[in-house]
């Protein structure tokens, strides 16, 4: 099962569903990073979190940045994600490790610890809009419910998960928010209410997909995912999907960006580099390609600065 991603309403039009399964994606990540389990996890959950929350974007070239920051290990998670459902991101320790949380899960939160969470959408206006709130667990669903309540006073709910195989790569990762619309039904709420108290860990849902599905498409799972999580509530709330978007790692690093970000050091650092080194290297945080700068690129770089 790769990636894929749906967005769906219910018949009443109470509420609309963002699903996504990502394992591919957090896949990749994972050896990109080449993370830690623990690290694996955050990082998943932060790529699919930002990844659904990419797909609400208005316009074409919008996107946003989410980033958690924390006096854990961790320190912090990072990841971009644009309307066309293209992500990337980068957790500053890949090595996180702590003990297993009492229940015997990863300690997501504890990795993170006491910090914040901070969104930033680029939706093509003068300034980007920025909103930070303080971490309410760390564990990534919840904050980013807490941050659409708290910050754009939307009632939504995130459901986020990343299951590590025992070779320590991603078994299976997805995403799913539910985000009421303004004029919902009370009941609707209650239905919801009911059901996310009693769904079980979306990674097991989605193994339980993954274990029956015999020739599916992965667009088919991912539809299917959608009548398991649902299949229990009232038949006038259950979503119907609306439209499939796709979801996926990509990251849109390039020399000249590169360049970009050596002529932001300014002339006089730069001068040193080309006379003390001889050389630059530069490494993309979100992908850890590396990048080679000679003497001459560098001299070259210092006379357009003139």
């Amino acid at each position: 099962m790769k990636n894929n991603a749906l967005i769906a309403m219910d018949k009443s039009g109470s509420f609309r569903v963002y699903l996504a399964v990502t394992t591919e994606m957090a896949e990749e990540a994972r050896k990109i990073h080449d993370a830690s389990p623990l690290a694996a996890a955050g990082l998943g959950r932060v790529l699919t979190g930002a990844g659904l929350m990419g797909l609400m974007l208005k316009g074409k070239e919008d996107k946003l940045t989410v980033q958690f920051k924390g006096d854990g290990p961790a320190k912090q998670i990072l990841a971009t994600a644009k309307a066309d459902g293209r992500v990337k991101g980068y957790i500053a320790n890949p090595d996180v490790d702590l003990p297993l949380t009492e229940n015997g899960k990863l300690d997501v939160g504890g990795s993170l610890g006491i910090g914040e969470l901070t969104v930033i959408k680029d939706l093509g206006l003068k300034e980007p809009y920025v909103s930070s709130i303080a971490l309410v667990s760390g564990e990534i669903a919840d904050d980013l419910t807490a941050y659409y309540y708290i910050s754009e006073q939307q009632n939504s709910a995130f459901a986020l998960g990343v299951k590590i195989d025992t070779d320590y790569s991603v078994r299976c990762a997805g995403g799913m928010v539910v985000q009421m619309l303004p004029n919902f039904a009370e009941e609707a709420v209650d239905a919801l209410e009911d059901m996310i108290g009693t769904m079980p860990p979306l990674t097991s849902l989605i193994e339980e997909v993954m274990s029956r599905s015999a020739g599916e498409t992965v667009s088919e799972m991912t539809e299917e995912l959608l009548g398991i999580i649902f299949k229990d509530m009232p038949e006038k709330y259950k979503p119907e999907k609306l439209e499939e978007k796709g979801i996926a790692w990509e990251c849109d690093c390039s020399r000249d960006r590169m360049k970009k970000a050596l002529i932001t050091i300014g002339k006089k650092d730069l001068a040193e580099i080309a006379e003390e080194d001889g050389q630059a290297e530069l490494t993309c945080q979100f992908c850890t390609k590396k990048y080679f700068f000679t003497k001459q690129e560098l001299e070259k770089l210092l006379t357009q600065m003139a």
